[in-house]
């Protein structure tokens, strides 16, 4: 299976990503549930590919709000949490979350061996659920904002969305106190590639979601993979 990575993520030791996009052969144009229930096998194989137990694995039922949770060891109720941010300092916890037109953003703590995998769209962005998420990281984990990285995911852009929240992220970061050189986006609409990623607002909001995976500690595996340079 095809799994995305960013090339300034690829080459931190021990630290596992991956950004699962569009699954051709998965018949998405249908509501959200269902959509979600069509891809889990997918999703399910990837996970897999990537190394990581589903056991290990934390996601989120994005409510398009900025709660951000620490995720640490395997509690039963760690799947599908109503939240838009999570975050750990712990080896082998996995954090994961869905998107279509919103930004995941992958923030990367290489220094304490912390990160958070955030769900920042139109409100997200306006709650400032980024920034929110650096100053946890600073105040939980000892985080140096100078010393973050952070990478931006494939998302809509204008003229496909009247707002480029994804420029008003990367400012958001750098008021933050992350260094310019830090702060990465992929640069890419996911409303202009369809063929490549699912677009809730092109698709008028029956398709499917890309699935955004962050930890520490993957396991050395092989996979097929992509890429994204910024």
């Amino acid at each position: 299976m095809l799994i995305e990575s960013f090339a300034a993520l690829s080459g931190i030791e021990g630290l596992g990503h991956g950004f699962v996009p569009r699954i051709s052969t998965v018949d998405v144009v249908v509501e959200r549930e269902a959509a979600m229930k069509r891809l889990r096998p997918a999703h399910g194989k990837a996970i897999g590919e990537l190394g990581i137990s589903h056991s290990n694995l934390w996601t989120a039922e994005q409510v398009h709000a900025c709660e951000i949770v620490e995720c640490r060891g395997n509690p039963a109720d760690r799947h599908q949490l109503g939240v838009d941010g999570l975050m750990t300092s712990e080896q082998g916890v996995y954090l994961g979350i869905y998107v279509a037109d919103c930004c995941a953003v992958f923030l990367v703590d290489i220094e304490n061996r912390a990160c958070a995998l955030l769900h920042s769209g139109k409100c997200g962005t306006e709650l400032e659920i980024v920034p929110q998420a650096i100053e946890r990281m600073r105040s939980h984990y000892g985080t140096k904002p100078g010393k973050l990285i952070a990478q931006l995911s494939p998302c809509i852009r204008p003229p496909w969305y009247e707002i480029d929240f994804a420029k008003i992220i990367r400012g958001q970061c750098k008021a933050s106190g992350l260094a310019s050189e830090n702060i990465h986006d992929a640069g890419i609409c996911t409303a202009q590639e369809v063929d490549r990623y699912y677009s809730y607002r092109r698709e008028k909001g029956r398709t499917g979601r890309m699935l955004a995976v962050l930890g520490w500690g993957m396991k050395s595996c092989s996979i097929e993979q992509t890429v994204v340079d910024n």
